[in-house]
């Protein structure tokens, strides 16, 4: 399909579809649909900060903080 040119619209909030070569991501929000960087998504922040500190993340995610 590749060599044929073909296009896929994905709608998806995974980070690594996000980062395929030549994809482009779009935000849609209130104020219109804007072309970013997967770098720039929430979903690509939230995922790296999880994966760098799993711990802090799960006790806030459970709202452990105040243990």
């Amino acid at each position: 399909m590749v060599r044929k040119n073909s296009q896929f619209i994905i709608a998806t909030h995974s980070p690594i579809l996000m980062t395929y070569p030549g994809a482009e991501v779009y935000l849609l929000t209130e104020d219109g649909i804007h072309s970013v960087g997967f770098r720039e998504t929430e979903h690509y922040q939230l995922t790296r900060r999880f994966l760098e500190n799993p711990e802090k993340m799960l006790c806030y995610l459970l709202n452990m903080d105040d243990r």
